[in-house]
This record gives C-alpha cells, structure tokens and sequence, in this order.
C-alpha cells in the first residue's frame, strides 16, 4: 500500500502559490488537485508553483490535470510552473511537447525565486 495523497500549500505572497503534492497523481487524486488549485487562483493566487518533489507516480489524468491547471492560470492572467518533476511526468512532457509551455525548475526553491523574479520585473 502506498501513503496517502496530500495536497499541502506551504507558501501563499500576493499572486504567487505553491501547491506541493505527494504520493501517487492520477485518476483518482487529479481531480482533488484541479480543485485546490483553481480555490487558489479563485482568491486571487493566479502564479502557481507546483512542486512534484513527493510524488510517486503520475499518470496521464495527472498531465491533464496539470494542463488544464496551467489553461485556467492563463485565462486569469497567471501562470503554472513546475518544479521536481518526476522522471515518468518529464517524459509525458518531452512526448507531448507541453514542456515548451510548462517551465520547470529542479526544486520549489528555485522555481519560487525564479517567479519572484519576473514578478518584480513585470
């Protein structure tokens, strides 16, 4: 048996969030993510920063999932950034070339502070 799917928002500044998941992302769990995510661009955090450091295993709902994320990010004038992509999702990306669309940073961290980043330069 595997440990239990969490959704955890360890950080929330103005526009800017970070949805970090953990365990395995697909059918069952990728509508729970849509969820917390669209929450958090509905009160006003349209720039998301999805950490996938603790996930185990992603299908393709879990793709899905992170495209339409990214779509509804847009349409509020945000944005979707991916950091610690797990190696199954990396070649879901490159396959399906939503890699060109989906920045990605090795860690949170780095993600965050490239966010921050364009934040202040915008």
């Amino acid at each position: 048996m595997t440990d239990a799917f969490r959704i955890d928002v360890p950080y929330t500044d103005g526009a800017l969030a970070v949805i970090a998941l953990s365990g395995e992302f697909d059918i069952a769990t990728a509508p729970a993510v849509r969820a917390r995510a669209l929450d958090l661009i509905a009160v006003g955090h349209p720039d998301l920063v999805a950490d996938l450091a603790g996930v185990t295993f992603c299908d393709s709902s879990g793709l899905g999932t992170l495209i339409g994320i990214w779509r509804c990010a847009k349409e509020a004038e945000g944005s979707l950034t991916l950091a610690a992509i797990p190696d199954r999702l990396g070649r879901l990306l490159s396959v399906t070339g939503m890699g060109a669309f989906l920045p990605a940073y090795p860690t949170a961290e780095t993600a965050l502070a490239a966010r921050q980043g364009n934040r202040t330069s915008a």
